[in-house]
C-alpha cells in the first residue's frame, strides 16, 4: 500500500493486484492520483488483511474503497469514489453518482464481472 504517513488518505482502495486488467487500470489511477489523495492495497498478497469487514476474498471478487470515516463502497459505487479524487474523471463524478447512472454502470460492472476470468486469461 502506498500512503503517506503524514497524510491521511481520501480513500483506501482494495483492488486484485493478480489481475492484468485491474493492474492497468489501477496503474492509470495512480498516475492521476498525483497527490496522493488515494491509498492502495494490492489484495492479492497472501499476507492482505483488508479489515474492518472486509476480507481478502471479497476484496478479491469486487473492486472496494473504503472513506476516512470507514464507510465501504464496492463495485460501480467504489469506482465513483475514485474518480471524485482524480483530475480528469472528478467533474463526470456527479453525473456517474446519480442513481439512476449509478444503477446502469453497477449492472455493467456486474456483467465485467462474469467475463473478467476470461479477459484476464487473454491479458496474460
Amino acid at each position: 500500500m502506498n500512503r503517506n504517513p503524514a497524510q491521511t488518505p481520501a480513500l483506501t482502495v482494495y483492488y486484485d493486484g493478480a489481475c492484468p486488467l485491474c493492474r492497468r487500470e489501477v496503474a492509470l489511477y495512480r498516475r492521476l492520483d498525483r497527490h496522493g489523495r488515494i491509498a492502495w492495497d494490492d489484495v492479492s498478497r497472501p499476507d492482505a488483511e483488508p479489515g474492518c469487514g472486509l476480507t481478502r476474498e471479497a476484496a478479491l471478487q469486487r473492486f472496494h474503497a473504503r472513506h476516512p470515516d470507514g464507510r465501504l463502497e464496492s463495485g460501480a459505487a467504489a469506482f465513483v469514489a475514485v474518480w471524485r479524487q482524480l483530475p480528469g474523471f472528478s467533474r463526470a463524478a456527479p453525473l456517474a453518482a446519480w442513481p439512476p447512472i449509478l444503477r446502469l454502470l453497477e449492472g455493467a460492472y456486474r456483467n465485467f464481472l462474469k467475463i473478467r476470468p476470461w479477459l484476464s486469461r487473454q491479458m496474460a
